[in-house]
């Protein structure tokens, strides 16, 4: 499963000029799943009517679940296992920008208008508390409990990208064990579906040109490089850059502002 990487909001022009993304400007669009899997639409608290998840996941041979979250209300167990799992996923295709990078990561991870849908498997009345370990990949202390054992997580925004409001994913992360079982393309889906219910003109996202395997997996998934992207601004400033910002959008409007064609990855 191809792992993907999201950043805070780049200069998708030439130098000096600021980032259209606004974060928290869109108090009426905001969505996330709680506790049944369905969708709430606050602060107006409207249910919206969902997809069965479990279901789904149960006749693909998923042995999982899902829980919402905000980065302001993560717990310090949950605050090391996304620090580790990127550390185990993104440190080679980031290289040399890892060690900056991480110290960003870090502090949108835990934001206020950061939201999480946590994947979790079941482990047969154990949990899982996941602490760092440098030298062994994600490490997992199980304690006695009804709760799951986390295997990835996806960290999304409301955001306004060229004035139009999008869902931007800033990280789709699973667990090696937990990629190549179809729960990447799943998630992917699940965000675009809270996307169009939330009235959002598009999904999009930042992925490292280094990242191959992630590149391949959104081209499968139809999603296109933005024209907010360096590389489609001016493509020598996209030559000096290492990532690509790609989209998918649901309406001719955002597609003209954020696609500006059909142009393929």
């Amino acid at each position: 499963m191809a792992t993907a990487e999201k950043k805070r909001p780049r200069i998708s022009s030439g130098a000096g000029r600021r980032p259209s993304r606004k974060e928290g400007a869109l108090p009426d669009f905001i969505g996330v799943l709680d506790s049944t899997h369905n969708v709430r639409q606050s602060p107006r608290n409207l249910e919206i009517a969902w997809i069965p998840t479990q279901d789904i996941l149960a006749a693909r041979g998923l042995s999982v679940y899902l829980e919402s979250g905000r980065g302001d209300k993560l717990t310090l167990p949950m605050r090391k296992y996304i620090q580790n799992l990127l550390k185990v996923n993104m440190e080679e295709p980031y290289g040399p920008e890892w060690p900056s990078e991480e110290k960003i990561k870090r502090q949108e991870m835990v934001a206020p208008e950061a939201r999480y849908i946590f994947i979790k498997q079941y482990s047969n009345g154990f949990t899982t508390e996941c602490s760092m370990n440098q030298d062994a990949g994600v490490e997992h202390n199980h304690a006695p409990c009804n709760e799951g054992r986390l295997v990835g997580f996806v960290h999304y925004r409301f955001v306004l990208e060229e004035e139009l409001p999008v869902v931007y994913v800033y990280e789709l992360q699973m667990e090696p064990s937990a990629q190549g079982k179809g729960l990447g393309k799943f998630m992917m889906q699940l965000i675009e579906q809270i996307a169009c219910k939330n009235q959002m003109g598009a999904v999009m996202l930042t992925v490292q040109k280094a990242n191959t395997q992630a590149m391949a997996f959104y081209t499968k998934l139809r999603y296109v490089i933005s024209s907010t992207s360096p590389s489609r601004v001016d493509p020598q400033i996209g030559l000096e850059k290492s990532y690509e910002i790609l989209c998918k959008t649901f309406d001719s409007e955002a597609k003209s502002k954020l696609e500006d064609g059909d142009e393929e990855l």
